[in-house]
């Protein structure tokens, strides 16, 4: 005779329990195991790989990274690679698929899912910036189905195994890209942090410690140098990403294909073909010395109209929106604050010259219809006219501009 009251317990247990039966520990183990794997097939496949193709990934890593995507979050490949490059190419314009500085930080927050879905549908997109994606039947097939079958083959094998809580589980795997790629990294990582370089957008580096987000939170680094497949620049930064190419390089099962540039000072020279060489590599961080040094010269004139006793003036107002604006690239200036940052430059010559030498050193790599030996030239005579300037700054910024040198690194 069946013992329906034993039966229902056990089908209740197991509802409850699942075929593991569990600790909590156990279950939060796993979650941050899981997630953690998920970060990694991101930021080594989908963007490192294929996005940039900074790395070339055996066939067997590659295929277990397209397996563990289609499982756990549903993204298709060649939608993902399109929208990220579109980004880079469109960098914080209205074309760019997912910017804070034209969209809003609450909107990434908030609805940055439904922006990449939006533009996922865009065929224009998709046709323009996936190519070199894999299209094998896989893919097509497979990979490329609506994620559903994925993610909700994800959810019953939770369920199966935990019970009632692996529903729980599944709802945070699902949420865990959506929070850190669209809402920390597309969002804070253009809006908030620190800067390496002055990147000719407004990337930042959310963190140094690069294991958060597998590495992606040195967004600043990225984009400074994105064909990359080591995201730390930096001796305090830490690019967890980098680690785990170089364990799988180490097995014949990972090639990186390019690093950052590594410039080094040597003897000061006169500025030569080398020089600049070593300058056009190191452009972003010359340019964020140079940004470090207008907002010191503006800070330094703040307190000089504290100790005036010209707080919240009109003067010290311009000389805070100076600190601000003045080292941006005057693409990323509102037009609106213009007219008050050119009297402000007027009145005063020493900001006025820190712009100019600045405007006039980035020149030298912007200008593509210069020969080599013309820019040299140039380079010469902006090393001598910085440290015939007076301002000690900008003497001490060109003896390292004479002293540097580009090395090739070995990966």
């Amino acid at each position: 005779m069946i013992d329906w009251t034993s039966a229902w317990d056990g089908v209740v247990n197991f509802l409850a329990n699942g075929l593991l039966d569990a600790s909590g520990w156990t279950m939060l183990a796993y979650l941050l195991v899981t997630t953690h794997i998920t970060i990694v097939s991101v930021t080594l496949y989908l963007h490192r790989a294929q996005a940039h193709r900074a790395l070339d990934l055996h066939p067997a890593v590659s295929h277990f990274f397209r397996f563990w995507l289609w499982l756990t979050t549903g993204m298709v490949t060649k939608e993902w690679v399109a929208i990220h490059r579109k980004h880079h190419a469109k960098c914080e314009t209205e074309e760019d698929p997912h910017s804070p500085q034209t969209r809003g930080l609450k909107a990434l927050l908030l609805t940055g899912v439904e922006l990449y879905r939006a533009e996922a549908k865009n065929e224009e997109t998709l046709a323009k910036y996936s190519h070199g994606v894999p299209n094998d039947w896989v893919e097509r097939n497979v990979y490329s189905s609506p994620g559903v079958w994925g993610i909700g083959s994800l959810l019953v094998l939770q369920v199966l195994l935990f019970g009632g809580l692996g529903i729980t589980l599944w709802a945070i795997q699902m949420l865990w890209i959506p929070l850190w790629a669209t809402g920390v990294i597309n969002g804070i990582g253009h809006y908030w942090g620190y800067r390496n370089f002055e990147a000719p957008d407004a990337s930042t580096n959310v963190s140094p410690i690069g294991f958060i987000v597998g590495g992606e939170e040195l967004h600043n680094n990225h984009h400074t140098f994105p064909t990359s497949a080591k995201f730390s620049v930096k001796r305090f930064e830490f690019d967890i990403g980098w680690g785990y190419i170089r364990l799988l390089q180490f097995f014949g099962l990972a090639k990186p294909r390019k690093v950052p540039p590594r410039v080094i000072e040597g003897a000061v020279q006169e500025a030569n073909r080398d020089t600049l060489e070593a300058l056009i590599a190191n452009r972003y961080e010359v340019m964020a010395g140079f940004a470090r040094a207008m907002r010191a010269a503006c800070r330094a004139e703040l307190q000089r109209l504290k100790a005036e006793g010209e707080k919240h003036t009109a003067r010290w107002a311009q000389f805070k929106l100076a600190k601000r604006w003045l080292p941006r690239d005057e693409a990323h200036i509102p037009a609106r604050l213009g007219a008050e940052l050119a009297a402000l430059r007027a009145s005063s010559p020493l900001l006025d010259q820190w712009v100019t030498m600045r405007d006039e050193l980035r020149q030298l790599w912007t200008r593509t219809n210069v020969s080599a030996e013309q820019l040299v030239r140039e380079l010469q005579s902006w090393c001598a006219k910085a440290e015939a300037s007076g301002i000690e700054e900008l003497r001490a910024l060109s003896v390292r501009v004479r002293s540097a040198r580009l090395l090739p690194m070995a990966v």
